[in-house]
C-alpha cells in the first residue's frame, strides 16, 4: 500500500496554511523541477505565463494626487502633484476588488526634447508590457507612476531623496485605498525602478505587501562608490537625470531645489576630499533606503540580481556593513525573501535580446542556459500568494546560476555551509615594478600580476559567495587605489573583481586618513561570485590603480602603493555539491 501511495502521489505538490485545521490541497502549479518539461512561449523578447487569464483590461484611467511637500524641501513648492495612470481588469465592473502591481519611475516622458520616452498613460515597453500582458488578464490592476518633477508630476526632481520618497509613498497609499483595490500593492521594475521600491519600503506603507527589485539600487553611495573607489558616473549622475527630466521652460523653476545643487557637488567632493567630507554624508544618508526599510517595513522581497551587472552591481544586494550582507540580514530578521541571481548584466531574467550581448568572462559562458522563460510563471506564483492571497506559499529559497551556466536551488545565497579556502599570496609568483629595490608598486601606470597556478591540483574549486583579498600596502600619499581582477590562471577567463581606495582600507563607506610610509591592510571584498575553477587551473590576480567603470585615484600618479604579497592573503568561500539541487530550466532546443 505504501508503494502504491507513493507512486500515485509522484509529481504532486501539496500545501497548507500554518493553521493545521486547514485542509491540505494540491498545488495548482507544476513543480519548479518539472518546468523544463512543459511548453513555453519562446518566440518573443519576454516570457509569458503558461495559461492566459480570462479578463480584459479596461481603458486607461489617470489620477493626480496632491501631496503636502512643505516639510521636505528647504525651498520649492509646498504642494506638489504625483501623476499616475492605471489599468483595471474588467472583473472590477462586477465589484471585485483587485491587487495592484505598480512601476514607479522617472523614465516616463524622459529624455531630450523631441525624443522623450512614452508617458504614464501608454503601456511602456519592457517592464510595463510584461505586467500588462501577463497579469492584468489574471485580475491584477497595473499602474505607472511618475516621480516628482517628471512627466506630469510637479514638484522638485529630488533624485532618490526624501521628497521623492514622500511622493512614492503617497502613490502607494492612493493605490491601496481605492474602492476597486483589495488593499495589496506590489512594486516591480529594474534599476531606478527598483530604487523606487526601496524608497517606498523605507517609509513603510501598510498597503505595500511585496517588492520585486530587479537589479534595484538600495542606496546611492554604494551605487557610485565601492570601498571609496569612484565610478565615473559618480561625478555627473544627479545632473544627468535632472537635464533629462526638465522641459527647459518656466515651469522648470518648480523642479529646482537645494538637493539639485548638492547633487552637482556630491560626486566631485566625495571623490577628491574623501575623509575631509563630513557634510556630504548627510546627502548620502538621506539616499540610503534599504536600512530604513529594514526598520520601517514588514513586507516580502523577491530579489533579482545580475551577477555580471556593472550598472547596479551585486554589492547592492550582498553588500551592507563590512562582514555582513543585506540579503541574509533580511532573512535573519524574519523577512520573507526569495532570490533569483543569473549570470546576466543589467537585465531582466527573461530579457533574451539583452542577454545575447554578454561577453566572454562576463556571462557568455552561461548564455546557453541563461534566459528564464519561466520568469513570468515564477513571478505569478509569488504575486498570487502575496497580492491575491491565494495559492500555496512560494518556497523562500535562492535560484543561483554558476558562471558555466548551471542553475541550482540553494536555501539562501551565499550558502551558509561554505568552507574557507585560503591562499597566502607570498607562496605565489608575482612581478611588477620594484621601486628602489622595495616591494612592487601599483599606480602611476604600474601594475602587478600575482600567479597562483598550483593551488588546486586535485579538485574543482566552486567559489560561492564573497571572496576577499587582504592586501598589505604602504601608501606614499594620503590616497591611492587598487583594482583587482581575478582570472582563471589556465584560461585567463575573468572570474571577478574588487576595488578599494586606500583611505577606505577598513571596508565600507567610512574613510580614514592614511600616513605615508605606514603599512595598512586593505580589507578588499570581491563582488559576489558563483564560479567553478577546474582542478589544476589555479588563479591569477591582476592589480592596477583603476578598472572598468572606475576613475583613477584623484591624487593621480603621486599616490602609488607598495604592495607586499608576502603579507597578503586571498580567501574564497567554497562549497561542495553532489548535483541533487541542480535546476534544469526551460531553454530553446537550439
Amino acid at each position: 500500500m505504501l508503494l502504491l501511495l507513493t507512486t500515485s502521489l509522484s509529481g504532486c505538490v501539496f500545501w497548507a496554511d500554518e493553521d493545521s485545521s486547514t485542509p491540505i490541497e494540491e498545488s495548482p502549479y507544476a513543480s519548479i523541477w518539472e518546468r523544463h518539461t512543459l511548453e513555453w512561449q519562446m518566440d518573443d523578447s519576454m516570457s509569458f505565463l503558461l495559461n492566459p487569464g480570462p479578463y480584459k483590461a479596461l481603458e486607461v484611467a489617470e489620477a493626480y494626487i496632491e501631496v503636502d511637500t512643505s516639510e521636505v524641501w528647504e525651498t520649492g513648492p509646498s504642494q506638489s502633484t504625483v501623476h499616475l495612470s492605471y489599468w483595471l481588469p474588467n472583473n472590477t465592473l462586477d465589484g471585485e476588488q483587485v491587487p495592484v502591481i505598480a512601476i514607479i519611475s522617472p523614465y516616463f516622458d524622459y529624455g531630450a526634447q523631441g525624443s522623450e520616452s512614452s508617458p504614464t498613460n501608454v503601456v511602456s515597453a519592457g517592464r510595463g508590457e510584461f505586467i500588462f500582458q501577463n497579469f492584468v488578464p489574471h485580475g491584477y490592476a497595473m499602474a505607472q507612476v511618475a516621480v516628482f518633477g517628471t512627466e506630469e508630476s510637479s514638484g522638485c526632481f529630488d533624485y532618490r531623496g526624501a521628497g521623492e520618497g514622500l511622493g512614492i509613498h503617497s502613490a502607494v497609499e492612493w493605490l491601496g485605498s481605492q474602492n476597486w483595490s483589495n488593499g495589496n500593492v506590489g512594486l516591480y521594475g529594474k534599476s531606478y525602478e527598483g530604487a523606487t521600491q526601496w524608497e517606498a519600503a523605507a517609509i513603510g506603507s501598510e498597503y505595500l505587501k511585496t517588492i520585486v527589485p530587479v537589479s534595484g539600487t538600495t542606496a546611492l553611495h554604494p551605487l557610485l562608490y565601492k570601498n571609496g573607489s569612484a565610478e565615473a558616473r559618480s561625478q555627473i549622475m544627479h545632473m544627468n537625470y535632472f537635464s533629462s527630466t526638465v522641459d527647459y521652460d518656466e515651469d522648470d523653476f518648480d523642479n529646482i531645489c537645494p538637493d539639485i545643487v548638492e547633487g552637482i557637488f556630491a560626486g566631485p567632493v566625495t571623490y577628491i576630499a574623501g575623509e575631509m567630507d563630513p557634510y556630504m554624508q548627510n546627502y548620502y544618508d538621506e539616499r540610503s533606503h534599504i536600512d530604513k526599510a529594514f526598520l520601517n517595513w514588514n513586507g516580502s522581497v523577491y530579489w533579482v540580481q545580475g551577477m555580471q551587472d556593472w550598472n547596479v552591481d551585486p554589492h547592492q544586494v550582498f553588500g551592507g556593513p563590512p562582514g555582513t550582507n543585506w540579503y541574509q540580514t533580511y532573512i535573519d530578521a524574519g523577512f520573507e525573501v526569495r532570490g533569483m541571481m543569473g549570470q546576466w548584466g543589467h537585465h531582466y531574467p527573461d530579457q533574451i535580446n539583452s542577454h545575447e550581448g554578454v561577453d566572454p568572462g562576463y556571462g557568455y559562458e552561461a548564455l546557453a542556459n541563461m534566459t528564464r522563460w519561466d520568469w513570468a510563471q515564477d513571478l505569478f506564483e509569488w504575486f498570487e500568494y502575496y497580492l491575491q492571497e491565494r495559492g500555496p506559499k512560494p518556497s523562500l529559497n535562492a535560484q543561483i546560476q554558476r558562471n558555466d551556466g548551471q542553475w541550482r536551488i540553494e536555501e539562501t545565497w551565499p550558502p551558509l555551509d561554505t568552507e574557507p579556502f585560503t591562499v597566502q599570496l607570498g607562496s605565489c609568483s608575482y612581478d611588477g615594478v620594484f621601486v628602489g629595490g622595495g616591494p612592487p608598486v601599483v599606480g602611476g601606470g604600474q601594475t602587478i600580476t600575482i600567479d597562483c597556478p598550483n593551488i588546486n591540483p586535485d579538485f574543482d574549486m566552486h567559489i560561492s559567495g564573497l571572496a576577499t583579498i587582504h592586501l598589505t600596502a604602504v601608501p606614499t600619499f594620503d590616497g591611492g587605489q587598487v583594482f583587482v581582477e581575478m582570472q582563471d590562471a589556465q584560461t585567463g577567463m575573468r572570474v571577478g573583481h574588487a576595488t578599494m581606495d586606500v583611505r577606505y582600507h577598513a571596508g565600507g563607506s567610512e574613510p580614514q586618513t592614511v600616513t605615508p610610509g605606514n603599512a595598512v591592510t586593505m580589507m578588499m571584498e570581491f563582488q559576489a561570485i558563483d564560479a567553478i575553477i577546474p582542478a589544476g587551473n589555479g588563479l591569477r590576480f591582476f592589480l592596477t590603480d583603476t578598472g572598468e567603470d572606475y576613475l583613477a585615484p584623484a591624487c593621480g600618479s603621486a599616490c602609488v602603493l607598495h604592495v607586499l604579497p608576502s603579507l597578503s592573503v586571498f580567501e574564497a568561500p567554497l562549497i561542495d555539491r553532489n548535483g541533487s539541487n541542480v535546476l534544469i530550466t526551460p531553454q530553446h532546443e537550439a
